[in-house]
């Protein structure tokens, strides 16, 4: 009995130790358009994400709006999903 209480409790510090370092992630709270801009000859949308750990990150949309990339005017780190593309500019540092 005495091992299995001691194997719950480590389960459950683990448990809540990873839970806690997920919730403190900065999440992306609101995306605002800013302009369209011309480059060369194709045209994508600036976006700014605001964080929830108060840094402000670009976002790029390509292709009338079907995909997303982190940075202005930037073709890296891309996703078809806006919100996605927000998260991760969000947690990165």
């Amino acid at each position: 009995m005495n091992f299995f209480i001691r194997i719950l409790s480590i389960f459950s510090i683990f448990t809540i130790v990873t839970f806690s370092t997920q919730s403190f992630a900065a999440k992306p709270l609101s995306i605002k358009f800013i302009e369209d801009v011309i480059a060369g000859d194709r045209i994508y949308s600036h976006y700014i994400v605001m964080c929830s750990n108060g840094s402000q990150r670009d976002l790029s949309a390509w292709d009338n709006r079907s995909i997303w990339c982190e940075g202005k005017g930037s073709k890296t780190r891309c996703n078809k999903k806006q919100l996605k593309t927000a998260k991760n500019a969000c947690e990165r540092k």
